[in-house]
């Protein structure tokens, strides 16, 4: 191996994606890609969802190992990196191996956040990011009737749904006075936990946890403030944390996140970062922004990918998510104002060909305004709308609330 290779760190979506985008620009050859999990990269989405609903589901691969040996990618799987010399542009692997690059890429994703009060490797509390999270879930819920989430997070919705779905008596712990409180619009949240309690789940807000009872390495009691809730299998869903433990020991610049400019590239040269790890420029003010997103991944390894080749293009993304919870199918475009800032919303109902005009099926959209301009909109069960929200904010289009509030006027009409 040269110094001419290109050393990719991580194994999700964006360490995917940056393979492919480097491979169509004929660079498959400098490629080595070094996976923490000894399977090759996977798709992360159905793992709250179809991963459990099929018995004998496992993970599905972005690309088959055949893609990677045709395109010249050596891959290291199981091996994650021991250390870094940045200087020397050196990477060591925990084998003992030792790869030496031109440009080393840090997409190394993120880890399930914990509960401080909550002791670590108890046998029936689990969490959800990898395959391997899913497969000891899975197996656990052989012997399981009730599982309680701590959070209300999108994956622990997802999952908890889906476990419902299938039988389980389910509760769902929220300390904040909403679900989705940092992610969705109020009306928005009111919609989710309505849906879901008449689906059966028990969802229970501003639920504050005052202590937890053990048993033989086990959690079997939660301590709320006027019950003790019994548990069988607990499932944490309060968020995820940047891994950048790498990215600190190398010591490039972290901030909640792996700090890079808009070329994706980090404090260090010849060191770049993609994927949820990271915290890129978001507006000419100098605010930065760490969004954990499929399409986030998926977009920065693009932009990494020309940038590394010398084109030096800027991520300038327009951010969109979903989330698919029981028969709700949410979807994100633009991100909501923070306060102070005031947004003045229009609800806009949708109902397509085969969907009924009500029940928990229906469809809508929320359009949401700072000032006069548009700046995110958000559908339930409403694809079609949101792909055409997705061009009029990619556009840098603002239709007045009044017209979006004309369902008789497609949306298409406002595209230039």
């Amino acid at each position: 191996m040269t110094s001419n290779s290109i050393v990719i760190v991580g194994g999700g979506h964006s360490g995917a994606q940056l393979c492919a985008s480097l491979a169509e620009l004929g660079q498959g050859s400098r490629i080595h890609l070094v996976c923490e999990e000894p399977v090759l990269p996977y798709q992360r989405p159905p793992l709250s969802k179809a991963f459990f609903k099929k018995a004998g589901e496992s993970a599905q691969s972005i690309r088959a190992a055949s893609w990677y040996e045709q395109q010249g990618i050596q891959v290291h799987l199981g091996d994650p990196v021991k250390s870094v010399d940045p200087d020397k542009h050196i990477v060591q692997l925990s084998s003992g191996q030792t790869l030496s690059y031109a440009h080393l890429v840090l997409a190394t994703g993120t880890r399930a956040r914990q509960l401080p009060s909550l002791p670590t490797n108890l046998d029936n509390v689990h969490t959800l990011r990898t395959a391997q999270d899913a497969n000891h879930l899975r197996a656990a819920l052989e012997s399981v009737k009730r599982v309680t989430f701590i959070g209300g997070g999108f994956i622990g919705l997802e999952l908890a749904a889906t476990l419902q779905s299938l039988g389980k008596h389910v509760t769902v712990l929220e300390s904040q006075p909403r679900l989705l409180s940092r992610a969705v619009s109020a009306e928005l949240s009111a919609h989710v936990l309505s849906t879901h309690q008449a689906a059966g789940l028990d969802v229970r807000m501003e639920s504050q946890i005052k202590g937890f009872e053990f048993e033989s390495h086990r959690v079997t009691r939660i301590e709320l403030a006027n019950e003790n809730l019994e548990v069988e299998c607990v499932v944490l869903g309060i968020g995820a944390e940047p891994e950048d433990a790498l990215a600190r020991q190398i010591g490039l610049t972290c901030e909640q996140g792996i700090v890079v400019d808009a070329h994706m590239k980090t404090s260090h040269s010849h060191i770049w970062a993609v994927g949820d790890c990271t915290r890129f420029p978001w507006t000419n003010d100098m605010t930065t922004l760490r969004l954990e997103s499929v399409q986030n991944a998926n977009d920065q390894a693009r932009v990494a990918a020309q940038s590394i080749m010398g084109q030096m293009v800027s991520y300038q993304p327009v951010p969109w998510f979903w989330s698919e919870q029981g028969s709700m199918r949410l979807q994100m475009v633009g991100l909501m104002p923070q306060l102070p800032h005031v947004a003045q919303t229009v609800r806009r109902p949708f109902t397509a060909p085969a969907q009924p005009a009500s029940g928990e099926n229906a469809g809508f959209s929320l359009f949401h305004y700072q000032g006069e301009r548009l700046v995110c909109v958000e559908t339930v069960n409403a694809p079609m709308e949101h792909m055409m929200a997705r061009k009029i904010l990619e556009q840098g289009l603002s239709p007045s609330p009044s017209a979006v509030a004309d369902t008789a006027t497609p949306l298409k009409n406002w595209l230039t």
